[in-house]
């Protein structure tokens, strides 16, 4: 899917680690919500509430998942899946578009 209709999407963008990772909230009618962002390069731990899935749309990256011991390499038109209440680690090389869909608590 490359556009997403009849959405809304909250102004303030969501600023991470002085600005090197920004994001932009997209809320659907159906109460679910996507997050948009940007990642500069750089090293990123980050935590989640919900479970999530991360897709990347151009760049690419690599993942210390949960549990995992290995990096992971994810590049354009893959994804991932983060489970609720859990910390994951990024080493962004090049820029990196991506997109987060949330599961509902």
């Amino acid at each position: 899917m490359g556009q997403f209709d009849n959405v809304s999407v909250v102004k303030n963008a969501n600023v991470y680690f002085d600005g090197k990772v920004t994001s932009r909230t997209v809320l659907f009618a159906d109460g679910s919500k996507k997050t948009l962002g940007i990642m500069l390069p750089g090293d990123y731990e980050f935590g989640t509430d919900a479970a999530e899935v991360m897709e990347i749309l151009a760049g690419e990256m690599e993942v210390m998942l949960p549990g995992q011991n290995s990096w992971q390499i994810y590049k354009n038109g893959n994804s991932f899946q983060i489970p609720a209440n859990s910390r994951f680690k990024l080493q962004v090389k090049i820029v990196c578009d991506y997109c987060c869909s949330y599961e509902e608590k």
